[in-house]
């Protein structure tokens, strides 16, 4: 195309493709390295014969270290540390990530009577491939690397289903059940031994810029266990430990440990008999108890135990 306006176009875009090529790694690029990261960390992963020996993994160390020093060179400038110095601690850190994510994997087993092992969960269920990407991000958006722990995580994403911001603090034995929908937000704080079903939404009340700075996402305390399609909003919201969100649960408000949250509905089911000529109207009324139910069933609610006096219940209203 010869015309004028079609000329400025392309002088433009060419401009800013350099200027962007410049100032941001290449996501082709980052996502490969996240591969090949999880290939070495994983065989279930990885190409036959890629680590056989020590030297092997001496090699792939090397490789990776290359790769990440390349990665990080374009956003450099915006880096509160050299990048030999992020790199270097990523790598350090690199077995103890590795610790992290095998007992998120017993997590996972432990949590899904589906699960027949450890291979299994590594090799086959999403929700651990998204907490692999999120725990390596993590490092590197802690240690202030901008762009590229997103360009990790919107990775795992998009091939998941699991939206986790590399920002948010997720504590040790986290188990993720099916996975698809959850998202965890920015400023979120998650303890240890905390378990998530699908859909399930740890999000601001405010998306204004204002409060870009400030704790926008809720607390999650230890041994909590959140059930499908909660959502749990706001930076002052906790959820206090070995407390039980049920499914569809809408919470923008605090609870104390030792909580069962749940959802009621009322459901009209109305059938019609050939015979009498009548309409019959049956209406349920259904409390959720997520402490027992394996997933998608909802039985009646049970008294608390674990020692308390007297129910704390809190019922969840849309």
């Amino acid at each position: 195309m010869k015309n004028e306006p079609w000329a400025a176009f392309a002088n433009r875009l060419a401009a800013d493709r350099n200027h962007r090529r410049e100032g941001y790694p290449s996501r082709f690029e980052s996502e490969e390295w996240l591969v090949s990261l999880s290939e070495f960390l994983f065989p279930h992963f990885c190409r036959p014969a890629m680590i056989t020996a020590v030297d092997d993994v001496d090699r792939l160390t090397s490789r990776l270290v290359d790769q990440l020093h390349r990665l990080l060179k374009p956003v450099e400038g915006d880096m509160a540390k050299p990048i030999e110095t992020v790199v270097a601690r990523f790598f350090d850190e690199v077995p103890q990530v590795y610790a992290m994510l095998m007992m998120d994997a017993e997590a996972i087993l432990n949590g899904d009577p589906a699960a027949e092992s450890i291979d299994e969960v590594i090799a086959a269920y999403p929700g651990f491939y998204a907490i692999f990407a999120y725990r390596v991000a993590h490092v590197l958006s802690r240690d202030g690397v901008p762009i590229f722990p997103r360009l990790l995580t919107e990775y795992a994403h998009r091939i998941t289903g699991v939206d986790i911001h590399p920002a948010a603090r997720i504590g040790k034995s986290f188990c993720i059940d099916h996975a698809t929908g959850i998202v965890i937000g920015e400023t979120t704080t998650v303890g240890d031994r905390v378990k998530l079903y699908q859909g399930v939404t740890l999000g601001a009340l405010s998306v204004s810029k204002e409060m870009s700075k400030r704790k926008r996402h809720p607390t999650i305390e230890d041994d909590v266990v959140i059930y499908a399609n909660a959502t749990i909003l706001g930076g002052e919201t906790t959820i206090g430990h070995h407390s039980i969100v049920g499914g569809n649960a809408w919470l923008t408000e605090s609870v104390e440990p030792y909580s069962i949250v749940f959802n009621t509905a009322e459901i009209h089911v109305q059938r019609q008999f050939e015979n009498a000529g009548e309409d019959y109207e049956i209406r349920l009324h259904s409390r959720t108890d997520p402490q027992h139910a394996p997933c998608s069933d909802q039985p009646t609610l049970p008294r608390a135990s674990r020692g308390l006096d007297e129910d704390r219940t809190y019922e969840s209203r849309r």
